[in-house]
C-alpha cells in the first residue's frame, strides 16, 4: 500500500495538486497508508471516516435522497462521498471509499462488495470491485485498489487551470 502512496503523492506533488478521502470500509487505513509516506503534507488535505451511514450526509453531503434510494453502499453514494470531500477540505482531488468488508452481508451487498469515487478536476468517475478474502484482506486490497485507481485517474486528467502540468516521461 504504502508504494501506491508514494506513487500518488509523487503524481500530486509534481501537478502542484491536493487530495482529500472519504473512507468508510478502511476506517482510516487509507489515509493511514497516505501519512506513512515522508512529505504526505505537501499534498494530502486530511482525510474523514463516515463509518456511520448517517455521517455520509452530514460529514461528506451524500444526499439523503441518495442514502434512503441506494442506501451506503454504492456507486452514487462513492461519487458524491468523493465530491463531498473534495469541497468540503477544500482539495483537487477527491478519494471516496465505501462498501462491505465483512465478515457478513450488509443489506444485500456481498463482502468485498467496493466502490470508489474519484471526483477531479475533469469530473467524477466511480468503480465497483468485487474483492476475495477476510476483512483485513478486503480492507488492504481495496486501498490498493483505490491508489491504484487515482493514479491511473491522474495519468488521465488535465492539470487544474493555474497549475503547471508536469513535462510526460518517456518510457
Amino acid at each position: 500500500m504504502t508504494d501506491g502512496a508514494a506513487t500518488v503523492l509523487a503524481q500530486l506533488q509534481a501537478r502542484r495538486e491536493t487530495l482529500a478521502t472519504a473512507e468508510s470500509l478502511t476506517g482510516g487505513l487509507l489515509g493511514a497508508a497516505i501519512t506513512s509516506v515522508s512529505g504526505a503534507s505537501r499534498s494530502f488535505r486530511g482525510g474523514v471516516i463516515p463509518y456511520a451511514t448517517e455521517l455520509k450526509a452530514t460529514l461528506v453531503g451524500v444526499s439523503v435522497t441518495t442514502l434512503a434510494e441506494v442506501g451506503p453502499v454504492a456507486s452514487r453514494t462513492a461519487a458524491e462521498m468523493a465530491i463531498g470531500v473534495r469541497e468540503r477540505l477544500g482539495a483537487d482531488w477527491g478519494l471516496a471509499l465505501t462498501g462491505v468488508a465483512g465478515p457478513d452481508v450488509q443489506d444485500g451487498h456481498p463482502v468485498g462488495q467496493v466502490f470508489i469515487g474519484i471526483s477531479g478536476p475533469d469530473g467524477t468517475t466511480t468503480a465497483e470491485l468485487r474483492l476475495g478474502g477476510d476483512r483485513s484482506a478486503v480492507r488492504r486490497r481495496c486501498v490498493a485498489e483505490a491508489l491504484a485507481a487515482l493514479s491511473a485517474a491522474l495519468d488521465r486528467a488535465r492539470a487544474v487551470p493555474g497549475s503547471p502540468r508536469p513535462a510526460r516521461q518517456e518510457t
